[in-house]
């Protein structure tokens, strides 16, 4: 078959004025070549006149060279300048509404406003006109939801023999249109254990996707272990939560913060404030000289006094680290005196240094016997701190929830104010596990055999939580064979015994959790060790198998806590998937934020009313960045793509760009690309491209550096 001939017009007086302006072209064109059916389209742009568009549909089909598909974007609202169903309809002789109907449904899936669409679908003479919204967003939208139709449309709108179009039934056209009236069925899962090579669960190397022949109820539902395998699970049981239902359910199962009183020392850094802090002692506690010079009696405007101008002779020295008690000064004398240190008791005011010029010297030399002072217009109080002038005896000094940061601010501020020991929130002990028989020790001297791969998780993980600030606990590796290993390994973490000398608060184990025959860790957690899974699975990528489990656990020697099943503590266990693009990226997006609450940050916070999961304190940072370049969308799920973020010397916005494959399909599992990435950048589904120039949400996983990027959209 010749491939058909598509047109784009876009309304819009904007565009119209500024061709470049206009993102609707860039983002449908990859829609038509992904399908394969259809030339390269071509496009015009017009105000929002209804005789120019007339003009242009009419153009388009009827004239010699007419066009089998004919797209209008924009003016499909209810603004008064919004013609662009009534420019069409006239021009319809033969309508379909049911491709509207068709669009009207899949928008009405991203949001309640598509009701507000007036959308309008036919034929004139041989060519298919539909109208699109005018953003590009909803364009692909709607685009995407009749695409795979349109063929088959215009076909029959050319005029094509129906009785050849149809032969073979329904079931025919469906599977060349690559549609059906079914669900989509689970995908496949593969069933080998290597969870750590690179080609991981994410099937990122750019080969179609397995898919299954079966439906779930045609399949065994069994998760234990030791069923075998003609009554095991093949597809996961587990339902496909979104990332914001999984956040919701970490935060609502990470308990609160435990309280505990620590001394005042540089290890604080990282740790939030449990309780109001208050000045202990006033900065400075005494007056003090805030320049190097000499102290004097200043007279006030109030009484007459002898001029600070003249030769006056230097009574005494005084230095910051003097101790006891300093003789007042005799009037008439001055007294030298540094930065930071006391005024004699009766000095009240300081004379710079500039100021003055050096008269005499003692017989020794050594120091000054008389000095001259050159101004007269010293006043009471000048270059003086006054005792609490910068912090009150008894001012709160830091808030509950407030974060000792490493610039030091906090440190210094408890410091000064005499502060032994504070409450802060306990930091959680987080242990890392991996799993698998394949896996070798990264820095094991032996050449690989076999199937054997290095584990390269583990170290990623426990650096990436170190930097964080967390004590981390290096769990080795747990073994797939004997099923009993594992379960050993977790029993083991959570008690405090073998590699961890104390007990854990947080377990991290990598692979696993997927639906091979050695995918142990679900039926372990829930069958051996008692636990719940909350979710098993996340429409994301990559790391759609990432797993969250709580464990009861009873503390041991604590005769009280073992004696009632209500003393029981809650442990958690994140369970990643072995591929270490994968493990990294939902380390810093599910297992971040639940340490972060662990912590105490969030705990006081303002933004915890409707959605405290996402607490701004909570997790990576999310900005808004702009696209360097186009990105391709998963039309299933919301894409969690490495990029570099770097802030714009030009215009100060931050600009993101991909660290992975140029290639749809082809960044899911790349390790490579987080090798340089500082950020998520979060793509939404949808067909086709996030254009270069759009604005997107990404969160942040380091630091941001200066570039000269600048685009104008």
């Amino acid at each position: 078959m010749d491939k058909l001939r598509v047109a784009i017009l876009i309304v819009s007086d904007t565009a119209s004025a500024n061709p470049a302006s206009d993102k609707v072209v860039d983002a449908l064109t990859p829609i038509f070549a992904a399908e394969g059916k259809w030339e390269s389209p071509a496009f015009r742009i017009v105000p929002d006149n209804v005789g120019q568009i007339q003009q242009c549909v009419c153009e388009w089909a009827d004239g010699p060279n007419w066009y089998n598909l004919i797209l209008l974007s924009g003016g499909t609202g209810f603004a008064i300048k919004d013609t662009t169903p009534e420019a069409v309809f006239p021009l319809i002789q033969r309508h379909a509404p049911g491709l509207v109907h068709g669009m009207i449904a899949a928008s009405l899936k991203v949001t309640p406003f598509a009701m507000m669409a007036r959308p309008v679908a036919g034929v004139r003479d041989k060519s298919l006109i539909i109208t699109l919204p005018g953003s590009p967003k909803g364009a692909m939208e709607n685009l995407d939801a009749v695409v795979k139709l349109l063929p088959h449309a215009c076909m029959q709108a050319a005029g094509a023999n129906s009785r050849n179009l149809h032969a073979g039934g329904m079931a025919k056209l469906e599977s060349e249109a690559g549609v059906s009236a079914q669900k989509d069925k689970h995908q496949h899962q593969h069933n080998h254990h290597h969870h750590h090579h690179h080609h991981g669960h994410d099937h990122g190397h750019g080969h179609k996707v397995p898919k299954a022949h079966t439906s779930p109820s045609e399949r065994p539902q069994s998760n234990d272990p030791n069923a075998g395998p003609n009554r095991r699970y093949r597809s996961s049981p587990y339902p496909m939560l979104s990332v914001d239902e999984a956040l919701r359910r970490i935060n609502e199962q990470t308990p609160d913060p435990e309280v505990v009183e620590v001394p005042v020392t540089t290890s604080l850094i990282g740790s939030v404030i449990a309780e109001d802090v208050y000045a202990a002692e006033a900065v400075p506690a005494y007056r003090a000289s805030i320049v190097d010079g000499y102290a004097i009696i200043a007279p006030d405007s109030s009484t007459t006094g002898p001029s600070t101008k003249g030769v006056f002779p230097v009574a005494s020295i005084t230095h910051a680290n003097v101790g006891g008690n300093l003789e007042p000064l005799q009037l008439g004398t001055i007294a030298r005196i540094t930065t930071g240190a006391p005024l004699p008791p009766n000095a009240n005011a300081v004379v710079m240094v500039e100021d003055t010029t050096l008269d005499s010297c003692t017989p020794d030399g050594k120091e000054e016997a008389t000095v001259e002072i050159l101004t007269d217009d010293i006043e009471p109080g000048e270059n003086v701190r006054e005792p609490g002038s910068d912090v009150s005896l008894g001012s709160k000094i830091l808030a509950r929830g407030d974060l000792i940061s490493p610039v030091g601010g906090e440190i210094g501020l408890l410091a000064s104010t005499g502060t032994k020991t504070i409450k802060v929130f306990r930091k959680p002990r987080v242990g890392v596990l991996s799993t698998g028989d394949e896996l070798v020790e990264h820095n094991d001297p032996r050449p690989l055999t076999g199937g054997q791969i290095r584990d390269s998780n583990r170290p990623s993980l426990i650096s990436c939580l170190t930097s964080w600030g967390f004590e981390t606990i290096d769990l080795g590796i747990a073994r797939d064979t004997p099923a009993s290993e594992l379960e050993h390994a977790l029993r083991d973490s959570l008690r405090g015994v073998g590699r961890a000398s104390s007990s854990v608060d947080v377990i991290i184990t990598t692979g696993g959790v997927s639906m091979g025959e050695l995918d142990l860790l679900k039926p372990t957690i829930e069958r051996s060790l008692g636990g719940t899974i909350h979710f098993g699975r996340v429409s994301m990528k990559p790391g759609k198998p990432t797993t969250f489990a709580t464990v009861p656990f009873k503390p041991t020697g604590d005769a009280e806590a073992t004696s009632s099943q209500s003393e029981r503590q809650s442990k958690l266990i994140f369970s990643l998937p072995g591929n270490p693009a994968s493990a990294l990226v939902t380390l810093n997006l599910f297992v971040l934020p639940s340490l972060h609450k662990l912590t105490g940050l969030g705990h006081s916070s303002q933004a915890l009313s409707s959605r405290p999961w996402l607490a701004p304190q909570l997790g990576l940072p999310r900005v808004a960045v702009v696209l360097t370049h186009h990105f391709p969308l998963d039309p299933k799920r919301t894409e969690y793509h490495r990029a570099v973020v770097t802030a714009s010397r030009s215009d100060g916005r931050l600009y993101a760009t991909s660290t992975g494959v140029e290639g749809a399909g082809q960044r899911s599992s790349k390790v490579g690309s987080l090798a340089k990435a500082n950020a998520l950048v979060v793509l939404r589904t949808g067909r086709g491209v996030a254009i270069k120039g759009e604005i997107v949400e990404a969160l942040l996983m380091g630091d941001v550096h200066g570039s000269d990027t600048r685009i104008i959209c």
